[in-house]
C-alpha cells in the first residue's frame, strides 16, 4: 500500500500536520509512505511544473492533500500545484477511486479553515477520488483530539507558530484512518464474487 501526503506549508505548521500523519499511516501494517512538499521553485510563471510529484500521486492508493489557510482558502502555491492536475490526470480520470483526506492549519479558532477543506474536497471530486473525513465526534473539549470538530477532515490552529498536543494526536489518528479506509477499499477490490475463489 501506497500513501503519498501532498502538501504546502509556509511557516513549518503544516510540514509537522504532515509528518504526524506520516507517522500515522506507518503506524500499524507495512505502508510506504512519501511526504511530497509542494516548492515555490517548482512554480514557474504561475505554473506548477514538477512532473515527479505528480507521477508519484498516480502511484499512490491513498492521497492525504494539506495547505495553510490564507485568505479563507488553500495557498497559491497549493492552488498552483492543483491546477496542474486540470489536464489529462482529470481529462483521464486518473486518479479516480483513490483514496483521498484533507488537512489545513490557520491561526484563528476559525479564520474560514473550513472552506480550505471543502476546497480540497472539490478537488478530490474532481478527480474521482473518495474523500475520508474524521470519525471522531470533536466534543469541544481543548484537550481532546478533533477538538475544534471539524468532520471534513483536519483543522488545526496554530499558537505560536506551534502545533498543540491534541491536533498532532487528531493528525496521527487521520493517518491511521486513512490507511484503514484504503485497506478496506483494497480488500473488497480483491474478494471475489459469488462462488468464485481467490
Amino acid at each position: 500500500m501506497k500513501i503519498v501526503i501532498v502538501y504546502h506549508s509556509v511557516t513549518g505548521t503544516t510540514a509537522q500536520l504532515a509528518e504526524a500523519i506520516a507517522a500515522g499511516c506507518s503506524s500499524g501494517m507495512a505502508v510506504d509512505v512519501q511526504l511530497l512538499r509542494i516548492e515555490g521553485e517548482d512554480i514557474i510563471q504561475g505554473r506548477y511544473r514538477n512532473s515527479s510529484l505528480l507521477d508519484a500521486i498516480d502511484q499512490a492508493d491513498g492521497v492525504i492533500f494539506g495547505s495553510p489557510t490564507f485568505m479563507g482558502s488553500v495557498s497559491s502555491q497549493f492552488k498552483a500545484f492543483a491546477d496542474a492536475t486540470a489536464g489529462d490526470r482529470w481529462g483521464k480520470q486518473l486518479w479516480a477511486d483513490k483514496v483521498a483526506a484533507g488537512f489545513t492549519v490557520g491561526t484563528g479558532y476559525c479564520g474560514d479553515t473550513l472552506h480550505s477543506l471543502h476546497y480540497l474536497q472539490i478537488l478530490a471530486a474532481q478527480q474521482g477520488m473518495l474523500w475520508t473525513g474524521l470519525d471522531l465526534a470533536g466534543a469541544g473539549d481543548v484537550k481532546s483530539p478533533n477538538r475544534l470538530g471539524a468532520q471534513a477532515g483536519l483543522i488545526v490552529r496554530a499558537v505560536d507558530g506551534a502545533i498543540e498536543q491534541p491536533d498532532l494526536q487528531t493528525a496521527f489518528y487521520l493517518g491511521q484512518r486513512v490507511v484503514r479506509v484504503v485497506s478496506r477499499c483494497m480488500w473488497q477490490e480483491q474478494k471475489p464474487e459469488s462462488g468464485q475463489q481467490l
